[in-house]
């Protein structure tokens, strides 16, 4: 009897919350939890929410409160955020929800962090941040970390104390700021492959060994969909793909669509240019086939994990994919477990 592959970097999960056409946002939320408790049955290392403000299309607006339900509902995936926007919070804040996290889940959460703000002046404005909040990033996760090391200019409690590892996502400038304090780099495989290639090799040389860590860690976030055939698992991405059209051609994120709704759409040249470039970065395949490619991608970006995210229209067929891209990856799956 042949073996399952090793895959050879860790695999984990990234749910962004997202709402299905003609579902309430509870709905969604619902679904994350659920999803959760399957991600660790299938032995996934990590489990992640996401933070969108005033998206009518993302349920996932408290990252930190929807970890908390994940985290309750499973009892050893580690469960953490990818990410909570900093410059729309402060960093006691922040330290002191996470501290509360960890002390009720020791050893299970994990700290992912942005620097994007409100996308809309609308949104910016309800959250009390401008533009430029996002310039003082650095010093943002400076202070935040201090809080769990007594640095601060108060006691977080908490959090003081506590390790709770951070990782920071590539926006912008970010994956200087991880490097320069020691930390994780999360960055998104782009369409041009290249260019993360580049962004991860600036990180690695310029990474600064810190309390988070002594060498550079990259974790490659991964749009990824696996089906019987290719045509089905293609299918599972274009949902997705749409709404992140829609987004960008008319600033809003609309719940998920039926794959054939999407396809029968007349799509202006506009329309189909940004689903196009939605699509460019996604894998999709059989096991067979997207198997090696995440394998050939993390040996061209020396990435140390992979995120794995896909939303689609139908819950059932996202939790096929990844179970069939967990058995050809050689993950150990996991008994149920009661919740914590």
């Amino acid at each position: 009897m042949t073996s399952l592959p090793v895959f050879p970097a860790q695999l984990s999960v990234l749910d962004r919350s997202l709402v299905r056409d003609g579902e309430h946002p509870s709905g969604a939320l619902r679904e994350t939890v659920e999803f959760a408790r399957a991600a660790e049955e299938l032995g996934f290392l990590r489990f992640w929410v996401s933070e969108h403000h005033a998206v009518p299309g993302i349920a996932g607006s408290a990252p930190t409160v929807l970890a908390a339900a994940v985290a309750s509902a499973t009892s050893r995936i580690r469960v953490g955020t990818g990410g909570v926007m900093l410059p729309n919070h402060q960093p006691l804040v922040v330290a002191e929800q996470f501290g509360v996290l960890e002390s009720l889940h020791p050893g299970r959460i994990d700290m992912g962090l942005g620097r994007s703000v409100g996308f809309t002046d609308g949104v910016r404005k309800a959250l009390r941040v401008g533009k430029d909040a996002a310039d003082g990033f650095s010093g943002q996760v400076a202070e935040l970390l201090g809080y769990f090391h007594g640095a601060g200019p108060v006691r977080a409690r908490p959090a003081e104390g506590l390790r709770v590892p951070a990782f920071v996502l590539a926006v912008g400038s970010a994956q200087a700021v991880a490097a320069e304090h020691g930390l994780p780099l999360v960055i998104g495989l782009s369409r041009d492959e290249a260019r993360t290639a580049e962004a991860v090799d600036a990180y690695r040389a310029a990474f600064r060994p810190g309390p988070g860590g002594a060498e550079p860690y990259v974790v490659l976030a991964v749009n990824a969909a696996v089906a019987a055939t290719a045509r089905q698992a293609e299918l599972l991405q274009i949902p997705e793909a749409w709404s992140t059209a829609v987004s960008r051609t008319r600033g809003s994120f609309v719940p998920l669509q039926p794959a054939e709704s999407v396809l029968a759409r007349e799509m202006t040249a506009k329309e189909r240019t940004a689903y196009e470039e939605a699509r460019a970065s996604q894998l999709h395949g059989t096991p067979d086939e997207v198997l090696p490619r995440l394998e050939a991608v993390v040996r061209r970006t020396r990435a140390d994990e992979v995120l794995l995210t896909l939303n689609t229209y139908d819950p059932r067929e996202r939790l096929d994919s990844y179970r069939l891209l967990a058995r050809a990856a050689g993950l150990t799956p996991a008994p149920a477990a009661a919740a914590s």
